[in-house]
């Protein structure tokens, strides 16, 4: 038999995957480097660049604009984060596999790795103090070179615990241990109708601003920004980055983000324009997405406070229709 406590703390933290009861510590760890993310980015930069550079034809840059837009806005912030990360909206198991191979393709990690990370950072800025590497609190170069190529092993790391419907997953387990070689099947098929244009731009291009893209657009809004909620008791806030929401497929309202994690739409206020909300309102309209998760919907959190004299919007369905519907 669980307790009384005990459920309520279940029940408001069934879709945690840390125990914040257990000890951990999230300030004294060791930085090192990650040879695979380093040896990672450096072939995709060199791809990338001069292999681009060499083999620039308009079909290649298209092609890059295409791809770039297509993993970042259905893969990454769609796939891996709205919904493998948050769970903020159900869709079909079929479609959630498509958008985290998207997801995938973006090139930053496999999805275990990916959730893994995020918790760990996420958990580590709800706490007092934290170190700069999950703070990103470091001057410019050195967070990028640890972002982008090196690993942190905390000495009292927290404990995961990933859901047996994602980490006992044979797809999601497929796609984990390969999740570089799941770039070789569209490599081929680009090769075959572009040349070495297409694999240099839609691969080594699209990549490099992905993963460093990733890394910039972190950085400066842990740093820098807009803010109209405080989490009072966190060492590290999230700011939004105004003028990037179409690059960043709505990603930039990360101040939006720190005070309502679990909700699909990350754009609250007027103005503040969010690709990835568009493209599920549309999944919603087919049927293709269902118990969508706003703010309203989310447990209430004491140690919120509105900070400015904004007030964010009502969040509903483009259709007009309940999102939980």
């Amino acid at each position: 038999m669980i307790d009384q406590p005990d459920k309520l703390y279940l029940e408001r933290y069934r879709n945690e995957r840390i125990d914040e009861r257990l000890s951990a510590d999230a300030v004294d760890g060791l930085v090192s480097i990650d040879r695979t993310k380093t040896l990672w980015i450096s072939s995709m930069l060199t791809l990338g660049t001069v292999g681009a550079a060499m083999t620039a034809t308009p079909g290649a840059v298209l092609l890059f604009v295409i791809t770039t837009g297509v993993t970042l806005c259905l893969g990454h912030s769609l796939g891996m984060h709205r919904r493998l990360i948050h769970n903020a909206y159900q869709c079909p198991l079929w479609l959630e596999y498509l958008l985290v191979h998207l997801g995938v393709l973006v090139g930053l990690a496999g999805p275990i790795t990916t959730l893994r990370v995020h918790d760990q950072r996420d958990w580590a800025q709800r706490q007092e103090a934290c170190h700069d590497y999950f703070s990103q609190q470091a001057t410019w170069w050195r967070d990028a070179l640890w972002q982008l190529c090196y690993r942190i092993e905390l000495r009292q790391p927290p404990q995961i615990h990933i859901e047996p419907r994602i980490a006992a997953n044979p797809v999601y387990r497929f796609m984990e241990r390969n999740w570089m070689l799941q770039q070789l099947p569209w490599a081929i098929l680009f090769y075959a109708i572009g040349g070495w244009a297409w694999v240099c731009w839609g691969i080594g291009t699209r990549v490099s601003v992905g993963v460093i893209g990733h890394w910039l657009i972190g950085y400066l809004a842990h740093n820098r920004g807009h803010a109209t909620w405080e989490v009072r008791g966190a060492c590290t806030q999230g700011f939004n980055i105004p003028g990037t929401a179409l690059l960043t497929m709505g990603e930039c309202w990360h101040n939006n983000h720190h005070a309502y994690p679990g909700s699909a739409k990350l754009g609250l206020l007027p103005g503040q324009w969010d690709p990835g909300w568009w493209v599920l309102s549309g999944m919603h309209r087919l049927d293709l997405a269902w118990d969508i998760r706003l703010p309203e919907d989310l447990q209430p959190r004491p140690e919120l406070q509105q900070i400015a004299d904004q007030q964010p919007e009502t969040a509903s369905c483009v259709t007009g229709a309940a999102c939980n519907g």
